[in-house]
């Protein structure tokens, strides 16, 4: 087992990441940007290095500051969490040339599953059913136009390096697709510094189901069952569950052999995800694999009993898996995750930070906050707005979604705007609470909330006039 390891990341997941490295015995070395000096994963951990100023280019993705941070604090592996550099294939290979093990799959790995064009040629080539679209790089727009006419509309433009809906763009026609296609590549060259773009056919009712997968360098391989992440708001989930309610004992261990199948195609090693589309016709496609832990980790670990983190941990060490058999991994009960950002749901979602005056967690059995946000903590604007996950345990699906709801009543955060509210109208909807909800569900969910939204400010207003009178 190692004996040190830095925790390449900030927020909640670096706290998540370095109580796990307590409970097994391992020291741990936080980095931070100047802004996250008063974070509580900077004092939690043992010691704390500052790589640098606020933007993330020159902290969490400035690589040869965190290797010298490594390197000055004598560490033996770095854990990356998710997001900045999990998924950096350079990155892992320089912390093997630097002698420190990184904690996530292999570079080659990582390469061959973060160019969606190769993962996609990769699982055709061993028989796992991918949406119908490009075998290669689309150029220009004759390109996606003769493409576009063979697969028929609607069509989705996707970057190749993409993730977290960046490049991506829906096309139902041929003005639609010239326009969005020159979008897309400026968009994934910016967020990617890679401007390649496929197309592929976009299906219009499908469920997002996604498989974990964890993997041990002794040959073991299992999955942890699925969690449906179809509550999404422009390709960025909001919501997950696990088990999903729409996936039966039997499509589960079709999926499951599938995504064991993906993962044995590049080697995997460490901890991943395997993600399908689900049509309304019970066939599913593969979609990309993300090589890293996922934020909804949680939800799968309440299901199952088994911590994620932990194995990550044991797994770059070179242990094997604490459960190796698949007949043997636990199943009981529904669990539920809301993804708490500090946005305005209610105006497009637009980013809300600033300094939290009132907090209160929710509590009781079956319930699980993580966050890193407190009463006076500033939620500075350079990073990711999501400032906690909760997540909860129930018997069976009701009994989740009414346990959520009590938790969202007690969870306040205030004055800063977040998705709590949101949350809330999900709870109460009967299309959701039936399970019948597709990933259009909150462009439809939020023109209806909107809207009364709006009726009830302007009987506000009125009632507000004739008082005044």
């Amino acid at each position: 087992m190692f004996s040190k390891i830095l925790v390449a990341n900030r927020g909640e997941i670096a706290l998540r990441v370095i109580r796990a490295c307590k409970e097994i015995g391992v020291r741990t070395v936080a980095i931070y940007a100047e802004p996250d000096s008063e974070s509580p994963h900077v004092h939690l951990a043992d010691e704390a290095v500052c790589i640098g100023a606020a933007p993330s280019s020159q902290s969490y993705l400035n690589i040869p500051a965190i290797i010298s941070a490594a390197e000055i604090t004598d560490v033996d592996a770095i854990h990356p969490g998710y997001g900045f550099l999990a998924e950096n294939a350079h990155f892992a290979e320089i912390c093997e040339s630097c002698q420190i093990k990184f904690i996530g799959p292999s570079p080659a790995a990582i390469r061959s599953m973060g160019d969606k064009m190769a993962a996609r040629e990769t699982m055709r080539k061993v028989g796992i059913p991918i949406v119908p679209g490009a075998q290669e790089i689309v150029k220009d727009k004759e390109e996606a136009l003769r493409l576009a006419k063979r697969i028929k509309y609607p069509v989705i433009i996707k970057a190749v390096a993409g993730g977290g809906g960046r490049g991506m763009r829906v096309c139902h026609n041929d003005v639609r697709l010239v326009s969005a296609l020159m979008t897309a590549q400026h968009e994934a060259e910016v967020a990617f510094g890679n401007p390649a773009v496929y197309i592929e056919k976009y299906l219009e009712k499908p469920k997002h189901i996604e498989f974990q997968i964890l993997a041990d360098t002794h040959g073991h391989m299992v999955h942890l069952y699925e969690r449906d992440c179809t509550i999404q708001r422009r390709h960025q989930k909001l919501l997950e569950e696990a088990p999903s309610p729409s996936v039966d004992w039997k499509l589960r261990k079709r999926m499951g052999d599938m995504a064991i199948k993906a993962a044995r195609a590049v080697n995997y090693v460490n901890a991943g995800t395997i993600e399908f589309l689900l049509d309304t016709d019970g066939k599913f496609y593969f979609l990309e694999m993300n090589t890293r832990v996922q934020v909804e980790h949680g939800i799968t670990e309440l299901i199952t009993g088994i911590d994620i983190v932990k194995e990550q941990i044991r797994i770059a060490a070179g242990e094997k898996l604490s459960i190796k058999r698949q007949d043997k991994i636990p199943l009981k009960g529904h669990a539920m995750e809301c993804r708490i950002n500090a946005e305005d749901p209610a105006n497009d979602f637009v980013p809300c930070p600033g300094k939290i005056e009132k907090f209160n967690m929710p509590g009781g059995p079956g319930i699980r906050v993580d966050t890193h946000a407190s009463a006076g903590y500033t939620v500075p604007p350079y990073y990711d707005s999501m400032i906690g996950k909760l997540m909860v345990l129930g018997r069976n699906r009701g009994e989740a979604i009414s346990m959520m709801q009590r938790a969202l009543e007690e969870f306040i955060i205030e004055p800063i705007k977040t998705t709590i509210p949101l949350h809330r109208e999900i709870m109460k909807n009967p299309i959701f609470r039936r399970a019948q909800m597709y990933t259009d569900f909150i462009q439809r969910l939020l023109g209806e909330w909107t809207d009364k939204n709006t009726d009830e400010s302007a009987l506000r207003v009125v009632s507000q006039k004739g008082e005044s009178r």
